[in-house]
């Protein structure tokens, strides 16, 4: 394993491919994966559709956030050949530059696996997206309601984007929020309030 702070430039995200009303229509949750490699481009996008920049000058973002407190970070965990041109790792989305900071080089798939208690769906997926959140970016305005209510809510705002955008695209996933806490904070190498709260691995559906 190594860490390289080079960020990996993201292609523009793809912003029309099919109509709204049908992507709604067939969102499933999706938890088995062809031995198939996810695109940049489409990673590109569902990075985007989590977390993406909607508006330069005031920085809204794809998922609506309370008094815009942007609590959440989206770490992309890429397996052995998960990605073409994209080594192993993980990564951690910056909406500001679409691009992709390495954390740490190397197979964490695994390890992942086991702290998301031995769930194939992740052992399968050639990319995982795991969003965490820092409660007290929000808390600190909203006091507990922001950090027991709003917070919570902004995940699910993002995570519904990612089993759109996936869906879109050909894709599938499927949100696991059963898993060891502390296991995935240590995989995902969080430090500080950063907690992990939902991990959704995704992959071209058998």
């Amino acid at each position: 394993m190594s860490t390289d702070t080079a960020p990996v430039a993201l292609p523009a995200p793809d912003l029309g491919r099919v109509a709204l009303q049908s992507v709604l229509a067939a969102r499933r949750s999706r938890r088995s994966f062809r031995a198939e490699p996810v695109g940049r481009a489409d990673l590109a996008t569902l990075c985007w559709a989590a977390q993406g920049i909607t508006d330069d000058g005031e920085g809204y973002r794809t998922a609506p956030s309370a008094g815009a407190t942007f609590p959440l970070r989206v770490l992309v965990v890429v397996a052995e050949n998960g990605v073409p041109d994209l080594a192993a790792g993980i990564y951690s989305y910056d909406p500001h530059a679409h691009a992709l900071a390495p954390v740490e080089r190397g197979s964490f798939t695994a390890a992942l696996c086991d702290a998301c208690l031995d769930q194939d769906a992740i052992d399968e997926a050639p990319v995982t997206l795991a969003l965490t959140a820092i409660p007290e970016r929000t808390s600190r305005r909203y006091a507990a309601r922001g950090r027991e209510r709003y917070v919570p809510m902004e995940v699910g705002h993002a995570g519904q984007n990612v089993y759109l955008a996936a869906e879109a695209l050909g894709l599938g996933t499927v949100c696991v929020g059963a898993f060891d806490d502390a296991g995935v904070a240590d995989v995902l190498s969080l430090t500080g309030s950063e907690r992990p709260m939902a991990v959704y691995p995704v992959g071209v559906p058998r």
